[in-house]
């Protein structure tokens, strides 16, 4: 096996999660190049990976709905760059139209995805001359390992490692005084999803209570609003300025701890080995959580708004550190 193509486009948390195949990969044949084709959205995160040979990346997303002339010529020129190299192997662990189709135009000999009842796109099948079954009887992220070992035939040696280096910033875009800092991601990408704004004050003022250095990040105007509603109630609590994803993912590298709902960046800070508490009000936390003892730990039953004293009792959980890991959870952040 001399070279691989990743298809995995979207969404965040999916890019990040999936991270750990490209150590896997690297372990079970060595020398092999790995590639990952990715929307443009999210090229950031598998650049953050220096396993990672090549990134290729299109503005799907971007031309699917502003159908800009620019963003076709991209897509053209993002199929060139795909079609430069031969593959041995390219694996779709996504299973719909679009990164079937990048497959499809893969120079690749084999090109394998999921079998039909498990594409999120049942069209999506045109493109494959291979085909496996998810693993489905554990948590995604670890079935998703499982998943493309059992495609390639080889066994998984170690827990995940994610081998995310986020870039370090000129000067440090948060100053906390000397404070441990905190971040709260109250938003989501849907209503269901988010936690209400007198849960996240109370957490806020505990946090403070605690010595903390509390920050808000956002992302839209009415994400702004949201999170303003929560810093103005609490003193000590401040609301960042509009950053991107890079920025954002630099403040998470700095934080100590992080607690937010199902969201993409959460993700991020359990694969850079934080402290981590991530709230689960309409998925399963059981399929999409996170949980290292006293590390990372994922809370709700998917169906219901977890109370505040579930959050504090995760928090203190993780802070616990029976282990003596004082602060080095990165160490962990395989697990």
């Amino acid at each position: 096996m001399k070279r691989i193509l990743i298809v995995k486009v979207t969404s965040m948390g999916d890019v990040i999660q999936a991270q750990p195949i490209v150590s896997d990969l690297k372990r079970a044949f060595p020398g092999v190049e790995v590639d990952w084709a990715v929307d443009e959205s999210f090229a950031e995160i598998a650049r953050w990976n220096p396993g990672t040979d090549r990134v290729l990346a299109a503005p799907l997303r971007r031309f699917k709905k502003a159908r800009h002339w620019a963003d076709f010529k991209a897509i053209a020129q993002s199929i060139g760059e795909l079609r430069a190299h031969r593959y041995d192997v390219a694996l779709d662990i996504h299973g719909v139209y679009k990164s079937a189709i990048i497959s499809f135009l893969s120079r690749s000999r084999k090109r394998l995805g999921y079998r039909n009842k498990h594409l999120g796109e049942r069209g999506a099948a045109f493109a494959y001359n291979g085909r496996f079954a998810p693993t489905l009887d554990r948590n995604a992220w670890s079935g998703m390992r499982d998943t493309v070992s059992t495609a390639l035939g080889y066994s998984l040696d170690g827990p995940a490692d994610y081998n995310l280096h986020i870039p370090a910033p000129a000067k440090p875009i948060v100053e906390t005084g000397g404070r441990p800092l905190a971040m709260l991601f109250h938003a989501a990408s849907k209503d269901d999803k988010k936690w209400p704004a007198s849960h996240w004050i109370a957490i806020a003022q505990e946090l403070v209570r605690r010595g903390f250095y509390v920050v808000v990040p956002w992302g839209s105007p009415a994400e702004r609003s949201e999170g303003m509603a929560i810093a103005d109630q609490v003193e000590g609590v401040d609301l960042l300025p509009k950053l991107s994803v890079t920025e954002i993912a630099q403040v998470i590298a700095a934080s100590d701890f992080v607690i937010g709902v199902d969201t993409g960046f959460v993700h991020l800070a359990h694969a850079l080995g934080k402290r981590t508490v991530m709230i689960f009000i309409a998925t399963s936390r059981e399929t999409f959580g996170n949980n290292v003892p006293f590390r990372s730990v994922s809370i709700g039953d998917g169906n219901s708004v977890p109370p505040i004293s579930e959050a504090l009792a995760a928090i203190d959980h993780v802070h616990a550190d029976p282990l003596g890991l004082d602060g080095k959870g990165a160490s962990m952040a395989a697990a």
